[in-house]
C-alpha cells in the first residue's frame, strides 16, 4: 500500500528499459509504457517483473497521437490511486537536413518527445501537488545543449524540452515536487542502432566512420554511454538525498558539451 508509483514512457527498450528495471529492484510499482500491443511486449515485462517482487504493469499508449499522454497518465492513476514519479523517457529520431525533413517528421519528433511530455507532466502534477511529493525526470539529450547537423527537429525538440523542465520545477518548488533533466550523450541503444543507417546514408560514411567522425568525434572519452549510468542517475533523482535539485540539465556525455 505504501509502494511508490513510477510510469516511465518508452520503456520496453534501451535506457527506459534499465530506468524500469532499477525502479522495479528498488521497490517501486513499476509501470512500463510503448505504442506496442501488451502481448508482443510479454517477455519484457516478465524480465522487469524478475527484478521486483512489486507489481509491474504495462500500459500501451502511442504518444504520437494527440492527448495519448494525458490518458497514459490518468490511466496509471486510476489504477493505482496515485504517481509519484514521472520519467519522459519516449523519443524518436529522424536524420535529414532541413531542406528534405517533410513536415509530417518534424511533428512526429516534435509530439513524441515534447507535447507528450507536457501532456504527462499537466496530468501528474495536480496529484503530486495534493500529496505534496513527486519527481518528474524528462530525458532529454546533449542535444538539448548543442547542435548537430542533420538533427533539426530532434536538437529543436530537446532544447525545448529543457526549457519546459526549467519552467515547471520553478513552479512547484514549494510543493515537494522536483523536475529535472538528464542529458546523455550518444547512447548505445536501438534507437542509435537504427540511426547508424541513416547516418551511413547522409554522410556517404561506413558504419565504422560513423561511429568514429560523426557519433563519437564529440564525446572526449570515445566511448557510448551505457543505458545504466542514465538509469542509476534517475533512481538517486528520486531519492530524499536528491531533494533540493530541481531545474537541473544533467550531463551524461563523456565530456562532449565541456568543449
Amino acid at each position: 500500500m505504501n509502494a511508490k508509483v513510477a510510469l516511465i514512457t518508452g520503456s520496453t527498450s534501451g535506457i527506459g528499459l534499465a530506468i524500469a528495471k532499477d525502479f522495479a529492484k528498488d521497490g517501486y510499482i513499476t509501470c512500463l509504457n510503448s505504442f506496442e500491443p501488451e502481448q508482443d511486449v510479454a517477455e519484457v515485462i516478465k524480465e522487469v517483473a524478475k527484478e521486483s517482487s512489486k507489481e509491474i504493469a504495462y500500459f500501451s499508449a502511442d504518444l504520437a497521437i494527440a492527448q495519448n499522454g494525458a490518458r497514459l497518465v490518468e490511466a496509471v492513476i486510476a489504477k493505482f490511486g496515485h504517481i509519484d514519479v514521472l520519467v519522459n523517457n519516449a523519443g524518436v529520431q529522424k536524420v535529414s537536413s532541413i531542406e528534405k525533413l517533410s513536415l509530417s517528421d518534424w511533428e512526429r519528433v516534435r509530439t513524441i518527445t515534447l507535447d507528450a511530455s507536457f501532456q504527462t507532466m499537466q496530468a501528474a502534477i495536480p496529484d503530486m501537488v495534493s500529496r505534496n511529493w513527486g519527481r518528474i525526470i524528462n530525458i532529454a539529450s546533449a542535444h538539448g545543449l548543442v547542435a548537430s547537423p542533420y538533427k533539426s527537429a530532434y536538437v529543436a525538440a530537446k532544447h525545448a524540452l529543457i526549457g519546459l523542465t526549467k519552467t515547471g520545477a520553478l513552479e512547484v518548488a514549494q510543493n515537494g515536487i522536483t523536475i529535472n533533466a538528464i542529458c546523455p550523450g550518444y547512447v548505445l541503444t536501438p534507437l542509435v542502432e537504427k540511426q547508424l543507417k541513416d547516418q551511413m546514408k547522409a554522410h556517404n560514411m561506413s558504419e565504422e566512420e560513423v561511429i568514429e567522425i560523426v557519433m563519437l568525434a564529440n564525446q572526449p572519452t570515445k566511448k557510448f554511454i551505457q543505458p545504466q549510468e542514465i538509469a542509476s542517475m534517475a533512481l538517486y533523482l528520486c531519492s530524499d538525498m536528491a531533494r533540493s535539485i530541481t531545474g537541473a540539465s544533467i550531463v551524461i556525455d563523456g565530456g562532449w558539451t565541456a568543449k
